[in-house]
């Protein structure tokens, strides 16, 4: 059953930018979807339609069966029983821990014995046993956002909304919160949309991740999907930074606009034709010793990764970043680059940037 449904939502702000344009997103009973895109690409827009802060200028929001918003009328925020957290926590300095998440059982007028119970309840399912009387300005970050993450869930909403709620807080708590709040939504089988900017948070935690630019959704899909197969060159370099290449497709291969690489034909699919992107993965260009490799270029930078190194190789006025794991070489060496994989997209036109569905390719360099 979808817990939450946007069909044909546009939103137009009063100077006339368009916030949103042509969203459709179900989001399923149970479901964390993450929204993520670049800034001003409408990820905030969209949360708050759903939340009710805005009201869209056409389509249809549904909560379950419920229609809360059709561009004519609009419920208010109050009376669609969602539960919010925002970056800033939001929690009031004059009201003790108990009473900050007690807030949405007033409102509902819930009997005060129950809300005591309820305000134990939830106290414990964030972590914070027995806190009802403790002051906001003793607490850590992290423990306000427990706070704000509790008075969210006091009220039993139909969905949570989380508008970049772990962004401020510093590494590791930041990684404690996200495994904390992950294990939570699933053990009580919430519905969640989680606005970030952090690409990584997103993948993590989501079942499904939403990735949006200039207020239309570009591709919705599972995190494995969204990386592995990217239906566009924007998403490939938004998600998983890219290197992308124009040039094009002809009965000889592709060759890019600088000359940089050329792929044989025979490495290419039979639809691979006309003008293009190629979008290379970092993870799919391996650095070698200059003597193995055509493609050779120098190392501008060299950051250390968990699990590989970001490299940046500047070649033939292009800089290719790549993930080395294993080593890490130094800026100034002269490296070798060989491309395992990459993707083609084939220009279709601005509104749609490139066609679904990319052709794999197993490129290599010359």
């Amino acid at each position: 059953m979808s817990a939450i449904t946007l069909a044909g939502v546009d939103l137009l702000f009063p100077d006339g930018t368009a916030g949103l344009s042509g969203i459709d997103l179900e989001v399923r009973d149970g479901e964390f979807v993450a929204l993520v895109g670049p800034s001003g690409s409408g990820k905030t827009t969209l949360l708050r339609t759903v939340a009710g802060f805005l009201d869209p200028t056409a389509g249809t929001v549904r909560l379950g069966d419920d229609v809360v918003a059709d561009g004519a009328r609009s419920v208010p925020p109050e009376k669609r029983r969602l539960g919010m957290v925002f970056q800033n926590h939001a929690i009031w300095p004059h009201r003790n821990v108990g009473r900050n998440v007690a807030y949405p059982l007033e409102i509902a007028k819930v009997p005060r014995a129950r809300r005591a119970e309820r305000i134990s309840e939830v106290l414990d399912l964030v972590g914070l046993p027995g806190m009802e009387h403790r002051d906001p300005a003793t607490l850590s970050g992290g423990q306000r956002q427990r706070v704000a993450l509790a008075r969210a869930l006091a009220g039993r909403p139909r969905a949570l909304l989380l508008d970049e709620a772990l962004s401020a807080l510093d590494e590791p708590l930041r990684d404690r919160l996200r495994l904390e709040l992950r294990t939570l939504t699933r053990a009580q089988q919430l519905t969640v949309i989680h606005v970030t900017h952090d690409r990584a948070e997103a993948l993590a935690l989501a079942d499904r991740v939403v990735v949006l630019d200039r207020g239309r959704i570009r591709q919705v899909g599972a995190p494995e999907e969204l990386v592995l197969r990217p239906r566009s060159a924007f998403v490939a370099s938004f998600l998983s930074d890219a290197n992308l290449l124009t040039g094009t497709a002809s009965a000889d291969g592709f060759v890019s606009d600088d000359g940089t690489v050329d792929v044989h034909r025979d490495r290419l699919p039979d639809s691979a034709f006309g003008r293009g992107t190629l979008a290379v993965l970092p993870g799919d260009i391996a650095v070698t010793s200059p003597q193995d490799a055509r493609l050779q270029g120098i190392v501008m930078s060299s950051l250390f990764g968990r699990e590989a190194g970001d490299v940046v190789v500047a070649c033939r006025g292009v800089e290719f970043r790549c993930a080395v794991p294993g080593f890490r070489p130094v800026a100034g060496d002269r490296v070798g680059l060989s491309i395992r994989r990459a993707l083609f997209y084939a220009d279709c036109g601005p509104e749609t940037d490139r066609v679904p569905g990319p052709a794999l390719l197993a490129a290599t360099a010359r």
